[in-house]
């Protein structure tokens, strides 16, 4: 049995199921990572994660230049009930829009969805390339889950198909809208399950706005006295109901 944490060389996340002695194969990129990045060999340890089965530990059993197969030794960690927490947002230059796909894992949002609206100026979204920068994050800050991307969408359609019972966040740039630490405190407590939207630079149309604020689910907030660029409103605004409504009230277990 691995007792000690430094003994873990690598955290990946799987497709597969995981239990005790089954045989996990990995992809060609992990096996890669493995052996020439980490340079690794058979007998080395890593922490395996699916998003269902916890957390493993697992026993490298073999490891070619394109397939390693590992086996699970033991479950370090169960799997645990996470928030809720949807991201809509307007997607924006590529640099930036990684950097959200990756900080919105590491904040504990379990989905994201870029929005196409009026004032969106970006022709094609690779949600391939936030899909993988999202299970890295995950795996390098001992999420449990990688959150699931979607595919774009016009914010019309979005919000046509929204769920029941899902509550939205608009953040509202006009400086007209309440502040967001209102709304969350009196969130604290209920088991509600949410949304934030993010509009793009520009901002939201007075159109869009309109229609938006027409919706019964939709709440909408401030986000102080200055403009925030749109990836810093998306991850200050996650940040934010974190803190006051989500699961950062708990501390890290391990």
């Amino acid at each position: 049995m691995i007792e000690e944490e430094d003994d873990i060389a690598a955290r990946l996340h799987v497709e597969a199921p995981l239990a005790a002695a089954a045989e996990i194969e990995l992809d060609s990129a992990q096996t890669h990572y493995l052996r020439s990045v980490l340079r690794l060999a058979p007998g080395g340890h890593v922490a395996l994660f699916n998003g269902r089965d916890g957390e493993w530990t697992a026993e490298i059993e073999s490891l070619g230049k394109h397939k390693a197969m590992l086996r699970p030794r033991h479950q370090t960690r169960e799997q645990e009930p996470e928030i809720d927490l949807w991201l809509l947002f307007a997607p924006v230059k590529r640099a930036r829009i990684d950097l959200i796909a990756e900080k919105a894992t590491e904040l504990g949002v379990s989905r994201l969805v870029p929005v196409l609206t009026r004032r969106t100026n970006i022709a094609r979204v690779n949600i391939e390339r936030l899909a993988a920068h999202a299970r890295e994050a995950a795996e390098q800050t001992e999420r449990l889950s990688v959150p699931v991307v979607m595919a774009p969408q016009r914010l019309d359609e979005a919000l046509a198909s929204f769920p029941a019972g899902r509550r939205l966040i608009l953040c509202d740039e006009t400086g007209t809208a309440p502040p967001i630490a209102e709304l969350l405190a009196q969130a604290q407590g209920k088991e509600d399950s949410w949304a934030v939207l993010t509009g793009p630079e520009g901002g939201f149309t007075p159109d869009e706005l309109d229609g938006l604020k027409k919706l019964p689910f939709v709440n909408r907030v401030g986000l102080g006295p200055r403009v925030l660029r749109a990836d810093t409103a998306a991850l200050a605004a996650l940040a934010v109901f974190q803190a006051l409504a989500g699961d950062w009230r708990r501390g890290r277990r391990r």
